[in-house]
Formats: C-alpha cells, sequence, structure tokens
C-alpha cells in the first residue's frame, strides 16, 4: 500500500490524493463485500448454521420481516477467546450474519433471535451502508489534510531536512493528525451509539425486547464490559452505548409499544 501511494504522488503530483482516495474506497467497498467470503476465513472457521430449533426460529424472523438472508453462519471464537458476539457483513448477495459458536452456547434461542434483530435492525436502517459512506469520507479528509502537510517545506525543516518529501511528510502527518482524528472519531462515535439505539429499537419492536436486554447483560458479562462507565469516557471512546443505557432505552420502546 506503501509503494503504491508513493507511486501515486510521484505520477499525479498535488492531485495525488484524489487517487489515493479513489483506490482506498475500492478496497473499502471490496473489503465490505468479501471480508466474511475471503479474510475471515484465512484466521477463523465459518461454518453454516445446522438445521434446527435455532435456524428455524431465525429464518421464521427473517422472513416476517422481509430480510432475505441465506448466509448464516457460526465462527469459531472459542478457539481464542470466551467473548461472545454476532456481527453484519456484505452488500447484496454477500451479506452475511456471523454467530460466534460462544454466542450459541450461552444464550437462549429467544435471546439469540433478537441478538439478530438487532443485526437485522443495521441492515434495514441502512447503518452499513451510512457508516461505508462515512468511512469513505473520513478517508477523503484525511488524504486531502495529508496533502497540505506535504506542500509546506517547514515541516520537513521541523524534522531535520532542507527538502520537503512524502516520507517526511507523512511522519510529520501523523505526529500532528492526531487533533484532527479525535475531532473525526467523536463524530463516528456518536453516530455509532445513535445506530446501536436506533438497532436496538429495532430489534424491540419486531422481536422481543425482554430477550434482548437478558441478552446484552449476558455479553456484558461474558466481554467483561463497565455496565456504566463516566459519561465523559462514553463521550470520547466509546462506539456503543454503555449496557445500563441500552437496558433503559429498551425499556423505554417496551412501555410505548
Amino acid at each position: 500500500m506503501i509503494a503504491l501511494f508513493s507511486l501515486t504522488y510521484q505520477l499525479a503530483g498535488p492531485s495525488f490524493w484524489i487517487y489515493a482516495w479513489v483506490t482506498v474506497a475500492i478496497l473499502l467497498l471490496l473489503t465490505s463485500m468479501f471480508y466474511t467470503s475471503v479474510l475471515l476465513p484465512i484466521f477463523n472457521k465459518l461454518s453454516p448454521l445446522a438445521n434446527g430449533e435455532l435456524r428455524q426460529s431465525i429464518e421464521a424472523y427473517c422472513s416476517k420481516t422481509g430480510f432475505a438472508i441465506k448466509n448464516l453462519m457460526v465462527m469459531d471464537g472459542s478457539k481464542r477467546s470466551s467473548k461472545a458476539n454476532a456481527f453484519f457483513s456484505g452488500i447484496g448477495a454477500q451479506k452475511k450474519i456471523v454467530l460466534f459458536d460462544t454466542l450459541i452456547a450461552n444464550h437462549s434461542i429467544p435471546e439469540l433471535v433478537a441478538v439478530l434483530a438487532h443485526e437485522t435492525g443495521h441492515y434495514k436502517l441502512k447503518h452499513t451502508q451510512s457508516g461505508l459512506l462515512l468511512s469513505l469520507i473520513q478517508t477523503g479528509i484525511m488524504f486531502f489534510v495529508f496533502s497540505i502537510f506535504i506542500q509546506y517545506p517547514q515541516f520537513a525543516e521541523a524534522l531535520g531536512s532542507t527538502k520537503p518529501t512524502l516520507e517526511l511528510g507523512l511522519l510529520a502527518f501523523g505526529i500532528l493528525y492526531g487533533p484532527v482524528s479525535m475531532a473525526l472519531s467523536l463524530a463516528t462515535n456518536f453516530i455509532s451509539r445513535k445506530h446501536e439505539y436506533e438497532a436496538d429499537a429495532y430489534a424491540t419492536k419486531t422481536y422481543n425486547g425482554v430477550a434482548l436486554q437478558e441478552a446484552l447483560k449476558k455479553l456484558s458479562v461474558s466481554n467483561l464490559s463497565n455496565p456504566d462507565p463516566h459519561p465523559t469516557y462514553v463521550f470520547f471512546y466509546y462506539s456503543h452505548p454503555p449496557l445500563l443505557h441500552r437496558l433503559r432505552a429498551i425499556e423505554k420502546v417496551i412501555q410505548t409499544a
């Protein structure tokens, strides 16, 4: 990637950041489409969810909500950790829902379907697409700021050189980009927390809020999560709302349903 980046800079000059942005955008799209098909199986074993009560319950929920998905996979997460998780990945026909084997082992069928309903909510509410778009925008901002950095010889002089180069610009950028990165992460974390609340509400309305609450409690225990961290720390670093906040939000949805 660095070699490709350097070559783009040499060929395109000041407008190199546009070509670099387009290249990274293509890689992000390909990764989003084929992560669970190509990359993840290199490190973990993925197996189709076996026929049985769990699969039937999931398929019944998907049919009810009009969520067409055939790729229900189980990942051997237990070979590295006791943490339990589930996630949605892919675009179009490549979309998959992956359940950790630790999740299946420690949760009831209603809880598992509730977790899947939460992941379905992310897709139905277009969080996956908006998250990808935000990543592309953030990457574009990063490359644009970097293109400004390498134009100023003062940065090279501060690092002991009389001539600005791509390598020195990259080094200076890595040192000084922190405040911009922090500002962007605050925005993306805020949006991510908002999306989690919305996906919880979707799962509560379309399936079972109580089952989702029980699943979140068990996940918090198995993942050793802090159920109620300080709000300031949450504001700066949390991409997901704390457990107690999510439980209260789900309870409100249950009461108004």
